[in-house]
């Protein structure tokens, strides 16, 4: 039983948490989603730049543009669904640059301190999340979390161990001990 459930973390950390990975392979893999702000740059164009953020309906407001989906993209896909829909009749041939400036929360319940929305900082584990949350309380259990992630339309929840990776929009649970 003990070796299925180790089995199962392990394919759940290869499919959903990503590597640690530089910042040429963090900006392929994450996701966007509602509460991102992102930095759009087209080169050469500073009236078409700015800062904009992911709505609640999973798009961003572009000059010339206007509405255009970001939920479920990485920046280098809504890079050239942007620089597609520029291309031809507003700028010839753009150079178009998404950067995350800052990520949508995480959220952590049960068995802390302090429950609640916090921002999630890169590299975060799921112990340095309960340590913002104030520490566990005398009941929680402090091996395993419970991590419900969401990934394009489809959300999972796994208990896996502590040291776990926190991604952005994660719901970390703590769950409470039975002695």
């Amino acid at each position: 039983m003990r070796a299925a459930a180790a089995v199962l973390a392990l394919v759940f950390l290869s499919v959903a948490l990503p590597a640690a990975a530089g910042p040429a392979d963090q900006k392929q893999q994450y996701i966007l989603g509602p509460g991102d702000q992102v930095r759009l740059t087209v080169f050469g164009e500073a009236d078409l730049s700015g800062e904009f953020k992911v709505g609640d309906d999973g798009t961003i407001s572009l000059p010339l543009i206007g509405q255009i989906a970001a939920k479920g993209l990485t920046p280098s896909q809504l890079e050239q669904g942007i620089a597609a829909m520029l291309t031809p009749d507003y700028v010839k041939n753009p150079q178009v640059n998404i950067e995350v400036m800052s990520y949508r929360p995480f959220f952590i319940i049960g068995e802390v301190n302090k429950p609640g929305s916090y921002p999630y900082v890169s590299g975060m584990t799921a112990l340095e999340a309960v340590a913002l949350a104030g520490g566990f309380t005398y009941r929680a259990r402090t091996e395993q979390v419970l991590i419900k992630r969401t990934a394009g339309a489809s959300s999972q929840e796994t208990l896996l161990p502590i040291e776990t990776a926190v991604m952005p929009g994660d719901v970390i649970k703590i769950r409470e001990r039975y002695f």
